[in-house]
This record gives C-alpha cells, sequence and structure tokens, in this order.
C-alpha cells in the first residue's frame, strides 16, 4: 500500500500534480534555506486521452521537475475524519485509528491507506485528524505512475495543500481562516501554528460564485459564519486573526460582501506576499490566483511544511 506520506520529511523542491475537471495541473516549489518559497512553475493542461497518456506527456515535456512529486487525490477519493485521539503508544495509533473509523468509512477498513495528523492544539479534548482513502484509489494513481514511468513520492489531499498555504500568512500564536473554491465546491480551512485543526466543505460550485447572485451570497456567508461561530466555541484558546479568501475569476465582488457583513477582518489572498511568484506573471493578480492555489499548496512541503 503506498502511504499518504503525510508526515513525511519535507525537501527542497516538490512538484505537484493536480487531476482538475477537463485539466491536469503542475505546480514546482522551490523552499531555499531562509528564503521565501519560489514558485519555479505553473501549468494547466488539457485533460486529453486516457490519464496514463496525460502523465506520459508531462514525462515526455519534463514537465515534472527534478525533485520529487507529489499527486493531490480529488475529492470524493477520500475521506477527512476528526475523531478523538486513542490514549494510545505512538507506535500503536494507526491500528487503533484503524479500528475506530471502521464503521466511518464506505470501504473495507482493512484495506484503506491510513495516515494521522498531529493531535490539535486548543481544542476542549484531543482529537485529530485522519485521512483514509481505499486501497483501489490508491494503488491505481500508483499504478498509473508507474506505468507512465514518472516518479512519485507522495500522496496528498487538497484540505492540507490549503493547509500549507495558510501556514504561511498566520501571524505569530494567532490562528488563520482560509476559504477558497474549486471543482470540488468551496473548502474552509483553520490553522494554528502550521497545522489544520479544523476543515469544512461548503456545496457551491465556483463557476456559481461569477456575478451578484445575493441568494447564493447569502447562504455561502451563513455557512461562513455559522462555522466561524463554532470554531470559535469548540476552540476557544485559539484567536483567529482573520478570514482570508481565494476567490474564483469573476467574484471579487463575494469577497466585499462578505467584509461587509462577517465581524472578523475579511482579505483577499495575495501568495505574491509570502511566495516569489515572478517566475509565473500570470499569477500575478490575486484575482488569477485562485485556480492555482491547490496545485501551489500541494508542491509547499519543504521544511516548514512537512505534512
Amino acid at each position: 500500500m503506498w502511504p499518504f506520506g503525510l508526515t513525511s520529511p519535507g525537501e527542497n523542491e516538490w512538484t505537484a500534480v493536480v487531476f482538475s475537471g477537463q485539466t491536469v495541473q503542475v505546480a514546482r516549489i522551490r523552499r531555499p534555506a531562509g528564503e521565501r518559497p519560489e514558485l519555479t512553475g505553473w501549468e494547466t493542461y488539457p485533460r486529453e486521452g486516457t490519464d496514463l497518456d496525460v502523465v506520459k506527456r508531462l514525462r515526455a515535456g519534463k514537465r515534472l521537475g527534478s525533485g520529487r512529486c507529489v499527486l493531490l487525490l480529488p475529492h470524493g477519493q477520500y475521506q477527512m475524519l476528526q475523531i478523538e485521539a486513542p490514549a494510545v503508544a505512538a507506535g500503536e495509533l494507526r491500528n487503533a485509528v484503524r479500528w475506530k473509523i471502521k464503521d466511518m468509512v464506505d470501504f473495507p477498513v482493512d484495506d484503506a491507506g491510513i495516515d494521522c495528523l498531529p493531535p490539535m492544539a486548543g481544542a476542549r479534548a484531543a482529537q485529530i485528524y485522519v485521512v483514509a482513502a481505499s486501497r483501489s484509489v490508491l494503488q491505481s494513481w500508483t499504478r498509473l505512475f508507474q506505468d507512465a514511468k514518472a516518479p512519485l513520492h507522495a500522496i496528498d489531499v487538497p484540505e492540507l495543500a490549503q493547509r500549507n498555504v495558510a501556514a504561511l500568512f498566520e501571524d505569530k500564536n494567532r490562528g488563520l481562516a482560509l476559504l477558497s473554491f474549486d471543482d470540488g465546491g468551496g473548502r474552509l480551512t483553520f490553522t494554528y501554528q502550521g497545522e489544520l485543526y479544523f476543515s469544512r466543505h461548503i456545496d457551491v460550485a465556483p463557476g456559481e460564485m461569477t456575478g451578484s447572485d445575493t441568494v447564493l451570497y447569502e447562504r455561502v456567508l451563513l455557512d461562513v459564519q455559522r462555522t466561524l461561530d463554532n470554531v470559535d466555541r469548540s476552540y476557544s484558546a485559539i484567536s483567529i486573526t482573520r478570514l482570508l479568501v481565494s476567490p474564483p475569476p469573476g467574484a471579487a465582488k463575494f469577497v466585499d460582501y462578505l467584509r461587509e457583513n462577517l465581524y472578523q477582518p475579511v482579505e483577499t489572498l495575495d501568495l505574491s506576499r509570502q511566495i516569489d511568484i515572478a517566475k509565473v506573471p500570470g499569477l500575478a493578480k490575486p484575482a488569477a490566483q485562485g485556480p492555482a492555489l491547490l496545485a501551489v499548496g500541494a508542491a509547499l512541503r519543504g521544511a516548514e511544511a512537512t505534512a
């Protein structure tokens, strides 16, 4: 079974591959010691032919870089569960978690690939996040890269890719909320000291966010507000300083709407504040960065983001 590699050692350079709808994205990040991460490339290619054809073209075109490669699992191909941390020794944690989630997953847990995140700080009870995926899903992706003779060193999930980005924007000893949208819907994550401690999926398609659909805006606002309130009650020891929003293209009015209706400070995410993106001028403006967020986040697997 291929491991997720959620806690694998960091490297200085990672290439992320993200299959999304009709496209596949590739992002490369270098993390020079003591310097800002550098986005050395981000490209989007049509998902033409089979996925094996796609990976073969990426390898043949030398688009997978010279560092390590990480694949991001699409939404719906894994489950991310928040459970009370089992009171066992570290070496027994994974087996204890496997038994605990056996009735919570929709595939045989004995055949599941499972990995755990560190216990969450500031919660009322010791809790951990568990990521689980079926053997068939993991093997299908690893076999795909093997058949294409392409490197694959880790498998990750969107929540943790977003966590990697958020960790760069945290204020010291303060929590941060980050809201983004992609083909899988909306994703609201909360991070503290570089770790994810809460995540919520919002059922909305990015194409719906363009324009000024007040009813839709109100529905998303209510979901965000309820989540902020719930997190504030459940993790009262963590102070959330602001909500960063990475809107889909054409949804700048939505950020203004949130800013006018939330008590938390709301800002538009600008990757260039913490990442050197000079080599990818197409992402210079924050309004263009939303589609690249997950690929960039997945590639942020350096010394400061080791999940």
